[in-house]
């Protein structure tokens, strides 16, 4: 399910199916970065969005978690712990953060929730068929890494 009115409706309805909450880890540049900052947001959201057509009806996608490039990392830290806490006493037992921002590689073990770290594919110059094939391919390893964390935590 996606963070829109129509989605929330039907998760209000089904709570006890919906346990899964995908948190977009999104960074912002400006300037020189602005380009990259953009491409990884772009990249993580298109397959976020693919992950949750497949896997609607147990998921959601929540809001993007933004923060500047240049944020201190404790600070991030410090606000996506609430953002972990605030999801888990609503009920969802599986919170997944996906990125493609390489920085939280290594601050993943002071994390409460699994990081899916994906390395950003530059979309924009491919054609449209050759884009829903790389796609299709990361969507694929990404519903692996949830389906096997779905069943060793059943």
């Amino acid at each position: 399910m996606k963070w829109i009115l129509k989605d929330i409706d039907v998760l209000l309805q089904s709570k006890d199916y919906v346990d899964t909450a995908f948190v977009p880890l999104i960074p912002v540049a400006f300037r020189d970065r602005m380009k990259h900052s953009v491409s990884m947001g772009e990249y993580t959201t298109t397959l976020l969005y693919e992950m949750e057509r497949q896997l609607h009806g147990r998921t959601i996608v929540v809001p993007s978690f933004t923060y500047l490039m240049d944020e201190p990392m404790e600070q991030r830290l410090t606000r996506l712990e609430q953002w972990t806490r605030k999801l888990t006493d609503a009920q969802f037992n599986h919170v997944f953060f996906i990125t493609s921002d390489g920085d939280w590689k290594q601050e993943e073990d002071k994390l409460d929730a699994v990081l899916i770290w994906l390395p950003v594919i530059p979309l924009e110059h491919m054609d449209d068929q050759y884009k829903r094939d790389i796609v299709s391919e990361q969507t694929k390893q990404l519903l692996q890494i949830v389906t096997k964390k779905w069943q060793f935590e059943s």
